[in-house]
Parts: C-alpha cells; sequence; structure tokens
C-alpha cells in the first residue's frame, strides 16, 4: 500500500532529508586520501544525534553502523572499515536519518584526487540517469517511466544498470511502497499521484550489470570488479510535479562545484 503524504507531512520529510544533505556535505570536507572510511561513519553518527535525530541505517535489519560506505568495486551496503581512502578511489556514501519521525535517505558517489577519466563518466552519466528518472515523476505517469529514463541513459552508454537493487517509497519506514527498479519498461507499475514520496537511486556499474552478495549478508559487490556509482535522491510529488526533498548543495559547497541541476525540481511549500 502506498503511503501518500500530506503536505505537512511533507514539510517534516523535507527536514529528515535536508539533514542528511547537511551530514553529506559536512563529510565533502573530510573525504580526502589517507582517512579510513570508520572514521566518517563516526563523523557522520555524532552530526546526526547533535541535530536531535537518529541515525536511520543503525540496527536497521542489524546493519551495525551508521553509513554504508561503498569504495570502488562495491555497489551498496559496504560496512566501513579500517581501510585507508586512496587516491584515484571512488567512494558511495549512503545516509540515513530520523527526524520527526520520519526518514531521510539519500547517497553521493565521491571522487577522491583524481580519477581515471572512465570512472569519471561512469559517475557523470550515472548522476544524469538520476535526474533523468526524476523528471518522469509527474502525476499520472508509471512508476516504469522512472525506470526506463535510468536505463535507457546508462546503456546507450554501455554501462550495467543493477537489476537486484532497486529504489524505494520512502517515510515514516525507510523502505514503503513502492519499488522503484531502474530499470524497466514505460507505461508500467504503479500510477504516480500527488504526495507520493520515493528515493531514487541508479546503482551503475562500468561494465557487467551483474552483482555478488558477500557472506556479510549486506556488501555487493559487480561481479567483473570494475567500479560502481550509486546517487540518489528523495523526491515528493506535489501539485503534479517532482520537488527535491533533498539536495547536493551542501556536498557541492564543500567541493566548490557549481551547477543549477537541482533547479528544476525545487518548490517552496
Amino acid at each position: 500500500m502506498i503511503q501518500l503524504k500530506t503536505i505537512d507531512e511533507l514539510r517534516l520529510m523535507r527536514e529528515s532529508a535536508q539533514l542528511v544533505s547537511r551530514t553529506l556535505g559536512m563529510l565533502a570536507k573530510e573525504i580526502k586520501p589517507g582517512i579510513t572510511t570508520l572514521y566518517l561513519d563516526k563523523l557522520a553518527h555524532d552530526f546526526i544525534k547533535d541535530h536531535g535525530a537518529e541515525p536511520a541505517f543503525l540496527g536497521y535489519g542489524g546493519f551495525p553502523y551508521s553509513l554504508c560506505i561503498s569504495p570502488n568495486e562495491q555497489v551498496v551496503h559496504g560496512f566501513p572499515s579500517n581501510e585507508v581512502i586512496k587516491e584515484g578511489d571512488v567512494l558511495s556514501v549512503d545516509c540515513g536519518a530520523v527526524l520527526n519521525g520520519f526518514v531521510g535517505d539519500h547517497a553521493y558517489t565521491f571522487e577522491i584526487g583524481e580519477v581515471n577519466p572512465e570512472t569519471k563518466k561512469l559517475l557523470k552519466v550515472a548522476k544524469e540517469s538520476l535526474y533523468k528518472g526524476i523528471e518522469q515523476c509527474v502525476r499520472g505517469k508509471r512508476i516504469g517511466d522512472i525506470s526506463h529514463a535510468i536505463q535507457a541513459h546508462c546503456e546507450k552508454e554501455g554501462y550495467g544498470v543493477v537489476r537486484e537493487l532497486v529504489g524505494h517509497g520512502v517515510g515514516r519506514k525507510m523502505h514503503e511502497d513502492p519499488q522503484v527498479p531502474n530499470y524497466g519498461r514505460q507505461g508500467s507499475g504503479k500510477v504516480i499521484k500527488d504526495g507520493l514520496t520515493i528515493a531514487i537511486e541508479p546503482m551503475i556499474n562500468l561494465g557487467t550489470e551483474k552483482v555478488k552478495f558477500h557472506n556479510d549478508g549486506w556488501t555487493v559487490t559487480t561481479l567483473d570488479n570494475q567500479p560502481s556509482a550509486h546517487f540518489e535522491h528523495d523526491v515528493a510529488v506535489i501539485n503534479g510535479k517532482p520537488v527535491l526533498l533533498s539536495t547536493f548543495k551542501y556536498i557541492y559547497e564543500a567541493l566548490g562545484i557549481e551547477t543549477d541541476e537541482e533547479k528544476p525540481f525545487q518548490m517552496d511549500f
């Protein structure tokens, strides 16, 4: 059952999502060669708690950390560790927070120093596909329109679109209906309505779309050990249009990136 949200609930959800956005922005200032991902996990945990919220991932299904941190060939759900981040790595950081009874959940893949051009292009296209999907999140369209837009944009560049892991509804729970695959047919799936809130999250591989699930019950890597990219936004449908609840602006401020990519999806409400 899809839980459509009221405007008042959407305002609370925006606060949760924006806290995650600020957490990722804070981490962006710290991500550099020589640090460990466990260090980032501690920073995020303390930042979320200091802002009156709870880390959404910690304890979820038994997950033992506050962040999912997935370097290089890890697709998602990686455990923070004492492994040191190196120049040329890419690092997917997925963060969640519970504030006012609602979950914020989104992710960004960071470049560590100078990344090779092939991987850099993967990240660019994967992030573009996120916005291609968001464009389709319009009242009267269907979830499959989102899925198809992401798949088409990435596969035309020869990238693998992960099948086993999908985006999802988000609200009082981290995973609600509907599921939002990153592949699919136009015109298929649930009809999009006002009040829908979903986490759209392309998981795109440089090589094969096939993945391996590890014995820790969480970590997922590409089957060919080539790099993967993961970007995620929380999106609501308001007055028939897609509106971002989350933002990458704090990351971009930290990294000195200028872009207007989010402008079409911003609305005061």
